[in-house]
């Protein structure tokens, strides 16, 4: 019966710990670029009850006699499914469809990546620099800050399919500036760590970052501008994780309350 106290409250434990992902998944529902997280449980040490397990005859039986002691929270997984393309008409958000993440400078100097490209025009010296709302840096293909001199005005650019900025001059003409916004992908982007302000960074999990444009070998992702990537939980889902991890959090609890009974009334025989 200890045994069933220790095991109720390793499942008691385990579900908490799904619980507080459920919550954290829905509070950040309506979060740009989030990516939610699912709880992955593995079981505990098996006991063996019996070293031999025979019958009346001294055959072995064709089962082993072991009993479990519990649950525990192996990994909380992060999913990069796509999230929802959400318009919002403002020519300095942008939206990536594939599994490209955004290249963004920290201020210690860390490069991050990111899902959400709310982004905004910093004036910086003689022009303006694309940065987040946080005001760190977007870089672009070659890691380097994305900066338009003041000879540029803003109205007039434009971004193509896969982040190249284009600029529309007096005569109407159109040209490519050479700007393109820098993405990178992850052979595990699961194992990247997670920041706040929807930020990821390198981990040895996540391996080195594969910068689009320089790897051959990775599909291109696109960039549509005046879009941007809606959280990828679903409330439906995250509901019904949340009514069956309350269900074995109490189930978990009454075999505490059983096993507690049971002593007790072994403690009561006369």
């Amino acid at each position: 019966m200890i045994r069933a106290l220790w095991t109720g409250a390793s499942g008691m434990n385990a579900q908490q710990v799904s619980l507080d992902n459920i919550a954290n998944n829905l509070s950040n529902v309506n979060t740009i670029g989030f990516k939610k997280q699912n709880t992955e449980f593995s079981s505990l040490l098996y006991q063996k009850l019996q070293r031999k397990q025979t019958d009346n005859n001294g055959d072995p039986k064709p089962v082993i006699a072991q009993v479990g002691t519990g649950v525990r929270v192996s990994s909380l997984t992060s999913v990069f499914t796509q999230g929802i393309m959400q318009e919002t008409g403002k020519d300095t958000d942008f939206c990536i469809e594939g599994k490209g993440l955004f290249r963004i400078m920290l201020p210690n100097g860390t490069e991050a990546y990111t899902r959400n490209g709310s982004f905004q025009l910093s004036i910086e010296g003689d022009g303006v620099t694309l940065a987040t709302s946080e005001g760190y840096t977007v870089l672009d293909r070659d890691g380097q800050p994305i900066h338009f001199g003041e000879e540029y005005n803003v109205d007039k650019l434009s971004v193509d399919d896969y982040g190249g900025f284009n600029y529309i001059d007096e005569e109407g003409n159109q040209y490519s500036l050479g700007i393109t916004i820098g993405l990178a992908q992850f052979n595990n982007p699961a194992g990247l760590d997670k920041l706040s302000d929807s930020y990821f960074i390198e981990s040895p999990n996540s391996g080195s970052p594969r910068y689009e444009g320089d790897d051959t070998s990775l599909v291109m992702s696109k960039v549509h501008a005046q879009y941007l990537e809606g959280s990828n939980v679903q409330t439906i889902d995250e509901i019904v994780n949340l009514i069956t991890t309350q269900r074995a959090y109490e189930m978990s609890s009454k075999v505490i309350s059983a096993a507690d009974d049971m002593m007790q009334q072994a403690n009561n025989l006369r």
